[in-house]
Order: structure tokens, then C-alpha cells, then sequence
């Protein structure tokens, strides 16, 4: 089989001098005209793409679904002929769909070490992107992603879908705008009941699954019944754990309302306590990011769903004058002494278990994404911006880690003075797979 760096080669050069701005593409396509989109990795959070993209069917279609697994393609390619009312073509490898010029946009949910190096390969071929939360398995990578958007002038829209949301954006403008005060300290928080992942076995490769592309950029290993198709996320050959996995969101919800890039420094500390399986990450965390007047934490609760403030996830803005509580079903103001003085509902309740998350806030994230490629809409999460909370949070993965406090260049994000930490900002590839931007 080819290698993906044969692969890129080829792209790259059938999609020379296809670079070109947003506001350009805008003007080729006219307001009117529907984006053409592939789906790459269709299980569960998929299927709120999909929902998502039938919300916003007068602007886009779909025509290709892709994923690695003959069934989970399948039953997803039925999914996308029942809902959109139009059969898409199924593809089990997503390098032929990248070589058709009549795809205009990509969205990725497949397992997390395959985000950045697949959208980077998606901008390489001309492709704008929606690319679900991490952007990237590693440092490196986001900020390899991050440089080629640039080179490549195509968009790409991290799905932290919160940023869509519009009582988000209202709720965040007012304590910009002084709501309570000096805004100081964003605690946000994350708690969910999972269950144990086992130890598992090597077993056959199940002969639906190419493990070799479901493997991709990730070096070798043989497969175990625990990995495919969700618990891979606690293994950090491919997985960034519940922090990246749940925290990006409300900890990029926390940074924008202090109105802060990356910290001075970083502090972590927790533990696997719950059960004695697989798991290589924490089921209890607490994270610390610290600015020189500002402060941002998170805790992540896996296995205990303890509720703060009456919420499985959200974040709580702290200020001079006052708090405000929010998260995906609305927002709560409360004065100095915790008495509350405001609240407003969305009118639906998100569910933090669910796999899948359909929502408005993801149909508002796509008719946004959507909006930016067909008129030039500025995107309410590009990834330059989105890429700072998952470097953030990659990081203190790293702190948790080496079990220190990392120094950070507020600058650049980069761990400074120790040298033993920073061999962490990037991984070791399978050869010929290495993401280039």
C-alpha cells in the first residue's frame, strides 16, 4: 500500500495553485451554491455532524462518508441516505477521497491521532475543514496545523461548538464588557460515571477494520479488544484522556472569557483511583494555569459524577464584582456573597454521557463554518485560536506527567527550562506517515 507520504505528494501536486482566500473562494462559488462534503470517521460524534449538516442541507451536501470500519461505514451511509435524502458514496480510505477536486470541505471525527496530520493533508489537497476537538494528538502537531492553515488558505473550524452558542457569545461579551467586574478566575469542571475498559486481549483484527490506515500516523501495535471503536481515547498511543477529550471545552470557555492565550505556568495532579484496568491516563484530575493577575483551573471527574454547581460540566468566571456560571444549557450571575441575580435557559438539556452530542450549538458551528467558506464570515473558532486550549491542556498532560510545574513561554506555549519535558511536545511517527505542513 502506498505510504501517506506518497500519498501528500500526489495531492499536493493536483491541488497546486488551489490556495487560495476565503473571500476569493467566496466570490468563485457565489452565496448560493451548496458545499460539497466528505465525513471522515462516523462513529457517534458523527453522527451530530450529520445532524447538523441536515440542518444546514440548503448550504451543503453530502457526498462522500468514509471511514476504516465496514460496518460503522455502512450503517453510516444508510444514516446519510435516510437523512439527507441523497445517497452518499462510501469510501473505506479517506486519501482517494481527498484526490476528488469535487469535494470542498471535509469534516474529521476520527480518533484523535489522526486529526491534525488528516486536516493537514485535507489543506494540502485543498480542502477547507471542520475538524472536531483536539485539533491534535500533540503540541507539534497543532502548531504544524496551525502554520499550514496559513500556507494553505483554506479554513479550518475546531468543534469546540460552545463558541457557536449564542448565549455563550452573549454571556462572555458582558463580563468582557464589565458584568462582574474584573474578571480574575475561571474554574471548569467536567464528571461522568464510566465504566472500567478491562485488560484487554490480543485478538484477530476484526474483518471489517483495516487496523493498518486505522493505525495510521500512530507506530505499530498489535490489536487488543478493548481499543476500537471508543476506548482508544485512554490510550496514549492515540488518546489524549479526559482532558483533552472533555476539558478543551470549557477550559477554551474559560480562556475566552478572562481574555487570555497561554499561561506563565502549569500545574497537574491526579491519578487512575477508580479501577485497576488499561486505562493510562487519570480518572481524577486537577489542573492549574496560571497568568501573571489571572487563573484558570480544571478538574475532571471520569468515574465520580459529583455534580458543581448543580452541573455535570461548565465553568464559573470569577470577578471583582460578581460570578457567573455557564454552560451549554444557559448561564447563572450571582453577587460577591453567591446570592443569584440573573439566569437565563436554552430550553433543552444536554446530557454529558452522550457520544454523540447533537445539538444547536453544533448546527450553529456548522452554518458558521459554512458561512466563512461561502462568504467569507469570520469563524467563530479558527483553529489558531482553537489550537491554544488544546496546547494548554496538551501540556498539562505533560505536567501531570514529569509530576512538575512547567514554566511556559506565554508567547509561543513552548515549555521552557527542561529539556526532558519539551521531548514531549511532539511523537514518534510510523515511517513514511509524518505530518508535513
Amino acid at each position: 500500500m502506498a505510504t501517506r507520504r506518497d500519498f501528500i505528494g500526489t495531492v499536493a501536486a493536483g491541488a497546486a495553485g488551489l490556495a487560495i482566500s476565503a473571500k476569493s473562494y467566496a466570490q468563485i462559488l457565489g452565496s448560493n451554491e451548496r458545499l460539497n462534503f466528505a465525513m471522515i470517521g462516523l462513529n457517534s460524534r458523527a453522527y451530530a455532524h450529520l445532524s447538523s449538516l441536515k440542518a444546514n442541507r440548503s448550504n451543503a451536501r453530502i457526498t462522500h462518508v468514509c471511514d476504516v470500519d465496514g460496518n460503522i461505514l455502512q450503517k453510516f451511509a444508510d444514516a446519510t441516505q435516510k437523512e439527507m435524502s441523497e445517497a452518499a458514496t462510501a469510501e473505506k480510505d479517506f486519501r482517494k477521497i481527498l484526490a476528488l477536486k469535487s469535494i470542498d470541505a471535509v469534516s474529521i471525527a476520527t480518533p484523535d491521532h489522526w486529526h491534525a496530520p488528516m486536516a493537514i493533508a485535507a489543506l494540502q489537497a485543498g480542502k477547507h475543514v471542520y475538524l472536531e476537538k483536539p485539533c491534535s494528538h500533540n503540541p507539534a502537531e497543532g502548531a504544524m496545523l496551525v502554520e499550514a492553515q496559513r500556507k494553505y488558505g483554506k479554513l479550518v473550524q475546531m468543534g469546540t461548538q460552545q463558541r457557536s452558542a449564542p448565549h455563550t457569545i452573549e454571556i462572555v461579551q458582558k463580563v468582557h464588557d464589565g458584568l462582574i467586574g474584573r474578571a480574575y478566575f475561571a474554574k471548569s469542571w467536567y464528571s461522568n460515571t464510566r465504566k472500567s475498559i478491562g485488560h484487554g486481549k490480543e485478538v484477530p483484527v476484526p474483518p471489517q477494520l483495516d487496523w493498518d490506515l486505522w493505525q495510521g500516523p500512530a507506530p505499530r501495535r498489535a490489536y487488543k479488544d478493548n481499543y476500537h471503536p471508543y476506548n482508544w481515547h485512554f490510550f496514549r498511543h492515540w488518546g489524549t484522556g479526559e482532558t483533552l477529550n472533555n476539558g478543551t471545552h470549557e477550559v477554551d470557555v474559560c480562556r475566552w472569557a478572562l481574555d487570555v492565550g497561554y499561561p506563565n505556568r502549569i500545574t497537574a495532579s491526579g491519578g487512575r483511583y477508580q479501577f485497576n484496568d488499561d486505562y493510562e491516563f487519570y480518572d481524577t484530575i486537577v489542573t492549574n494555569f496560571a497568568y501573571v493577575d489571572k487563573m484558570i483551573t480544571w478538574e475532571g471527574q471520569s468515574c465520580n459524577g459529583m455534580k458543581q454547581f448543580g452541573r455535570d460540566r461548565g465553568s464559573a468566571i470569577m470577578g471583582t464584582t460578581g460570578t457567573v456560571v455557564v454552560d451549554r444549557d444557559g448561564y447563572d450571575i450571582f453577587d460577591l456573597k453567591g446570592n443569584k441575580t440573573g439566569e437565563f435557559r436554552v430550553g433543552s438539556k444536554s446530557e454529558t454521557a452522550d457520544l454523540v452530542g447533537r445539538d444547536a450549538m453544533t448546527d450553529a458551528h456548522f452554518a458558521n463554518f459554512i458561512a466563512g467558506v461561502l462568504k467569507g464570515t469570520k469563524l467563530n473558532a479558527p483553529i489558531d485560536v482553537g489550537n491554544v486550549a488544546v496546547t494548554m491542556l496538551q501540556l498539562s498532560n505533560v505536567a501531570w506527567d514529569v509530576g512538575r510545574e512547567l514554566q511556559i513561554d506565554p508567547k509561543e506555549g513552548k515549555i521552557q527550562n527542561d529539556a526532558d519535558a519539551m521531548k514531549m511536545w511532539g511523537r514518534d511517527y510510523e515511517k513514511g506517515w509524518e505530518p508535513h505542513a
